[in-house]
């Protein structure tokens, strides 16, 4: 009678209805992530507001994509996109697109997956320089 009444108490009841609860909103969300594709930040820049000189971002290590895409801090001109490989051949995209503030491009495919090691972004700020950040898809 003892046993019964110590596994029945409302506490221990409170526990178990929370741990379930734990289980299922952990499941939620890792099958939620599984449903986003493989969004992966390459790298950060600032672009400045003349397009003579690329934004350069050198990867320290190389990063493997087969998409990308620009997000803008501010409102940005983006004209081309400079890949450079993990074997030193390189790729120009070109996007000729505006990006409004805290924005993004379209998704530019960049032919296969292929190790990203450098990426050059050439375009303009609408003011003297623009935050963007490029990302990449597998």
């Amino acid at each position: 009678m003892l046993l019964k009444s110590s596994l029945l108490s409302a506490a221990n009841i409170n526990r178990f209805i929370i741990t379930v609860l734990l289980m299922f909103t952990t499941s939620v969300a890792y099958a939620k992530n599984d449903d986003k594709e493989d969004e992966i930040t390459l790298g950060r820049t600032i672009l400045l507001g003349i397009g003579d000189h690329p934004a350069t971002i050198p990867l320290v290590i190389c990063r493997q994509a087969k998409y990308i895409k620009i997000k803008a801090e501010r409102d940005v001109s983006i004209d081309r996109v400079v890949v450079t490989y993990g074997d030193d051949k390189t790729r120009t995209i070109k996007f000729d697109t505006d990006i409004e503030k805290d924005e993004h491009s379209e998704w530019k495919s960049l032919g296969a997956r292929r190790c990203v090691k450098k990426i050059e972004v050439y375009g303009n700020s609408d003011r003297s320089k623009a935050g963007i950040k490029v990302l990449g898809r597998k």
